[in-house]
């Protein structure tokens, strides 16, 4: 029996303005992150829009790929990698995630913070997180080491850079089909062997 467990990280790219903005700095073919605790992306949290309406309305998020925001972009691409963790690191992750939870409405979005990446310094503030912040955030509180730098600094870029991050898919988030399995990853739609 294994103490493996695995947790997801969705990248994906909505093509907003506010997303190509940030494409134009960065280079980077995804600019938003998303954590997941299952394959199918059912449990999936990120700092982002609270409704899909209104981009200037940000905090804490659980997200949905079928509805809410993303269902306003079905031309969405992303790729999504699973990330290996022992069950004690899983059960810590699930702790911080539900600080996160249980207090969601003080939460903001740390826009400044967004700024401050660009320029290499780290701009925090008190419950204050933009969406590889987070995600980064809770790896880190967990004890998961991955970057050699603070989770304020950390992209979704620093995510698809990463050696630990296993692929899983790369296309339309459309078109993810999570009744795949895990043994088979696929890229483009297309699954690899």
């Amino acid at each position: 029996m294994t103490d493996q467990r695995s947790v997801y990280i969705l990248l994906t790219n909505t093509g907003t303005l506010f997303t190509r903005m940030i494409r134009v700095y960065t280079r980077a073919p995804y600019n938003h992150a998303s954590i997941s605790f299952n394959r199918e992306l059912t449990e999936l949290y990120s700092f982002g829009r609270k409704n899909p309406y209104n981009p200037i309305d940000g905090g804490f998020v659980r997200e949905d790929i079928r509805t809410g925001t993303f269902s306003r972009y079905p031309n969405t691409t992303c790729v999504i990698y699973k990330l290996e963790v022992s069950e004690r690191e899983e059960t810590k992750m699930r702790r911080v995630l539900n600080v996160f939870i249980r207090s969601r409405e003080k939460y903001l979005y740390n826009l400044l913070g967004i700024v401050g990446v660009a320029f290499k310094e780290p701009v925090e503030f008190s419950n204050s997180y933009f969406c590889s912040q987070f995600v980064a955030e809770i790896l880190h509180r967990s004890g998961i080491k991955i970057w050699n730098k603070l989770p304020a600094l950390v992209t979704p870029d620093d995510f698809r850079q990463s050696e630990r991050m296993m692929l899983v898919y790369e296309g339309r988030l459309s078109e993810y089909e999570h009744a795949a399995s895990p043994e088979e990853l696929t890229v483009e739609g297309a699954k690899l062997e």
